[in-house]
């Protein structure tokens, strides 16, 4: 019963009062792209060097998500929603604990990613779109899902027979065809490193 729910939140620290401990700006920065555009990789050598260069990270990714607090859903679109919701819930929870959050989904649609920009509040979303092409994502299908998908194993698989919608208006966009992980990490980093220092 919701009339039983008493929130305390104005009584907790303060988001701001976290981040100077913590010696930076919380953030979501919020990676979409393809199964096997790099994604995962890229968040994770994104969350070492922020830590070797004094920040405090924290990666939520989507196959670890789906082992823990979402491991009752499925891929329909309605769970996918509900994936998106609960994962942006918690990233907000750590945006208010003054952690930079490092999200890696595919989060197919511009309709889902509005919806989790929703919930975590526009100024503090950052949307990274990691802009591999199919041929090049397929061929590497380090998971094996690509050949599971066109063999018909797995349905609404994106970009085989579910849609991916590309961000019309990335924070930014990162085209990964020709570019090592050393160096796409390189160029986040610089691209993020001044909105989550502190002056």
């Amino acid at each position: 019963m919701k009339e039983n729910i008493h929130p305390i939140f104005n009584k907790l620290l303060k988001r701001e009062e976290r981040e100077d401990r913590l010696g930076q700006k919380s953030k979501v920065v919020w990676f979409t792209g393809l199964s096997g555009s790099g994604k995962s990789t890229i968040a994770e050598g994104l969350e070492k060097k922020l830590f070797q260069e004094g920040f405090f990270a924290q990666v939520l990714d989507g196959d670890n998500i789906r082992t823990g607090i979402n491991n009752n859903l499925g891929f329909s679109l309605e769970d996918r929603r509900e994936n998106i919701r609960r994962i942006s819930e918690v990233s907000k929870l750590y945006l208010n604990s003054g952690i930079i959050t490092l999200c890696s989904f595919i989060s197919p649609t511009i309709e889902i990613r509005k919806f989790a920009k929703t919930i975590i509040g526009e100024k503090d979303f950052i949307d990274i779109y990691i802009n591999t092409p199919l041929d090049i994502c397929e061929a590497r299908d380090v998971k094996g899902l690509y050949k599971k998908a066109r063999k018909g194993e797995i349905k609404g698989f994106t970009g085989i027979d579910s849609p991916y919608e590309a961000p019309i208006n990335p924070s930014y966009e990162l085209k990964t065809e020709e570019l090592s992980v050393e160096k796409s990490v390189e160029k986040i980093y610089d691209f993020i490193k001044p909105i989550v220092q502190l002056k």
